[in-house]
């Protein structure tokens, strides 16, 4: 038995590995600009900040996520091409709400058994958010890992490095009482809350489309995770004072938002100044979920909260006309979040 032929017995491929790099290679390499000088197939991606010499005080940002069970949503499905562009547009979001803007990513896709087409899929995916974000793919892992990970789970995770003028971080320093909460709306569940919409929604149907839904349940739980750059983007262009951005994934709103307000601030929020998407209305009329529950776990069809002057209000609506709701105020409080 050869080398190759015991690791292969001991359940590692490692010629499936190979595969997996060779059909994504054009995928990874579409994202590269001339500031990478080395990436795929290299020890280490070499990324040139020469650029960034034109900067008076860079900052660099990072942040490490992943798409949590959204990828069992994936497998049931056997859809792999969505659960990647997840991934980057969670990253980029998680450093947008500080300011930065996305200079390289790094991802780490892992599981029992290499499938190289899932995982060409799956890289592929994460090749399309990079492009769109301006974002370079500059390297990553892909593992296989028998008795570390179970027949059939897959895991999938990211890091991202981008850049933000010292003067131009957001950190929500500057909230006040008075403020004006402006909601920019989701695509879905975005990353978070699959578990438990996993196991409501698990006895229905999901391939065909649901009354409740005008989609199957299926292809509402992997709308791909929005990703706020853009919009963000044309507010600062239209010059918005944003104060604070939140962006809400795990713990939804009551979690997130008071990550970003001052001592002796908290936010009211004011439940139907924008439109729920109907997945959430299925998970909370099949799981009989209470609604401060739903508003812990889920986003309930807001993704990014911006913070903005009170008088600035009209300016932020019309910057994002049909893409943006005036939904709560900040309050004098203790950091705590009232859904109304």
């Amino acid at each position: 038995m050869t080398a190759n032929n015991t690791y292969a017995s001991a359940g590692v491929d490692i010629a499936a590995g190979t595969r997996a790099t060779e059909m994504m290679a054009d995928a990874v390499r579409s994202t590269y600009g001339k500031e990478v000088l080395a990436g795929l197939g290299a020890f280490g991606g070499l990324f040139d900040v020469s650029a960034l010499k034109g900067m008076n005080a860079p900052v660099l940002v990072a942040s490490t996520d992943g798409v949590g069970t959204k990828t069992k949503a994936a497998a049931r499905l056997n859809r792999w091409d969505t659960i990647g562009q997840d991934l980057v547009n969670h990253c980029v979001n998680d450093i947008l709400v500080q300011g930065a803007r996305p200079l390289f990513f790094l991802d780490y896709v892992a599981s029992s058994k290499l499938n190289p087409e899932q995982i060409a899929a799956v890289v592929g995916g994460v090749a399309t958010a990079c492009r769109e974000a301006g974002c370079a793919l500059l390297g990553g892992e892909t593992a296989e890992m028998p008795g570390v990970y179970l027949d059939g789970e897959f895991d999938l995770a990211g890091t991202i490095i981008g850049i933000v003028e010292r003067n131009r971080i957001i950190d929500g320093s500057r909230i006040q009482s008075g403020d004006a909460i402006i909601g920019l709306p989701s695509s879905g569940l975005h990353t978070n809350g699959y578990s438990l919409a996993r196991r409501i929604l698990d006895s229905l149907d999901w391939e065909t489309p649901h009354p409740d839904l005008d989609q199957s349940v299926g292809d509402a739980l992997l709308a791909v995770h929005r990703s706020y750059l853009k919009p963000v983007h044309q507010l600062r262009d239209a010059e918005v004072d944003i104060r604070g951005l939140a962006h809400i994934t795990g713990g939804g709103f009551i979690d997130n938002l008071p990550r970003i307000l001052p001592e002796n601030t908290g936010a009211t929020i004011q439940r139907g100044k924008w439109p729920e998407l109907p997945i959430f209305s299925l998970i909370q009329q099949n799981g009989q979920v209470e609604d401060s529950e739903m508003f812990h776990v889920f986003n309930m069809g807001i993704g990014m909260l911006v913070i903005v002057p009170a008088e600035q209000i009209q300016q932020t609506l019309a910057a994002l006309p049909n893409d943006s709701y005036h939904i709560g105020e900040i309050v004098a409080g203790n950091r705590e979040v009232t859904i109304r």
